[in-house]
């Protein structure tokens, strides 16, 4: 995700936009249609001379109400699922440090191994999710696991249910132990419940894109509008048409593809949500709680495998 400060340097932030693979797309598809509008116009005006006539521009005006109706529901239906992905997030981020909290001041003082399996754990679930939501688990980011630890998370073909499930296994353990009471356990369940919640809410957002033939639809008015609209421009502003039909163009294909880029907000696009630097946040925030040493400092462990 691109990191700036609004209102602050307004030809930097501009800058940065270009270095988005969304916006070169962008600049090339528009460059390609300028091409092709400038063809059209040497064709229409020096070869074949059709002098003012042309497609009637108030017919493009409407389409091009239309399309902007469209286009303004299609972002903001993008938009809506990268707000809600951040919420919750967000509501991860609260989940964990309140589950934290609780069993740091729950706990006997005595009991530090009870501690850090549960810090382990949940950061270990955050650092997880992402990347089950991405596609790739890469178990050598995963924090004090053995290699019986490694060999039993190969097998799971959803990894962060069985995490969740050794966080709550582990937190029903202490009531039977005794160190926790039972109205503790009903508190704790609530936070340890929306870790599951929350994953199966993103899993929602990734694996629900927009309509197929909505995104065809709209893909298809684009590209049909911006190849007819240089007929009804250019017999009135000739290579000038050039320049407009392109920014026209670039307005609409913009939106469209920034739109696409930002609906599924848990990859590894410009604009998606940075997840990564939230699991570690968790992961920092966690192990303070629990007056733990920082994870940094623990021995790396060669062993690591990748599921997909």
């Amino acid at each position: 995700m691109i990191i700036y400060q609004s209102n602050r340097n307004w030809l930097r932030d501009i800058r940065h936009l270009f270095t988005s693979f969304t916006m070169q797309k962008v600049v090339k598809s528009t460059l390609l249609v300028m091409l092709l509008t400038g063809v059209i116009a040497w064709v229409q005006s020096d070869m074949i001379n059709l002098g003012r006539r042309g497609l009637d521009v108030t017919v493009f005006s409407l389409l091009g109400v239309v399309l902007s109706i469209l286009l303004s529901f299609r972002t903001n239906t993008a938009y809506d699922r990268w707000w809600e992905g951040r919420k919750l997030w967000g509501e991860l981020v609260n989940n964990c440090r309140n589950m934290a909290a609780y069993l740091h001041s729950t706990l006997p003082d005595e009991d530090l191994s009870s501690r850090r399996f549960i810090a382990f754990r949940l950061s270990n679930f955050c650092i997880v999710l992402k990347g089950h939501l991405r596609n790739s688990i890469e178990m050598k980011e995963l924090l004090s696991v053995s290699e019986e630890d490694i060999r039993v998370y190969s097998t799971k073909s959803h990894l962060p249910s069985f995490i969740a499930y050794e966080i709550m296994h582990h937190i029903q353990g202490f009531l039977k132990a005794g160190e926790i009471r039972g109205e503790d356990l009903i508190n704790l369940h609530e936070h340890s419940k929306a870790l599951l919640n929350i994953a199966g809410a993103c899993e929602r957002i990734r694996k629900t894109p927009i309509p197929f033939s909505y995104n065809v639809y709209l893909k298809l008015f684009i590209t049909v509008y911006a190849l007819c609209l240089p007929f009804a421009l250019i017999p009135m502003f000739h290579y000038w048409s050039v320049l407009l039909v392109g920014f026209v163009f670039f307005a609409f294909i913009g939106l469209e593809l920034m739109a696409e880029e930002i609906e599924d907000p848990f990859g590894l696009d410009c604009n998606d949500l940075p997840i990564a630097e939230i699991a570690n946040n968790i992961k920092k925030n966690i192990f303070e709680i629990f007056e733990l040493r920082q994870p940094e400092q623990e021995p790396a462990n060669p062993l690591y495998t990748k599921v997909f």
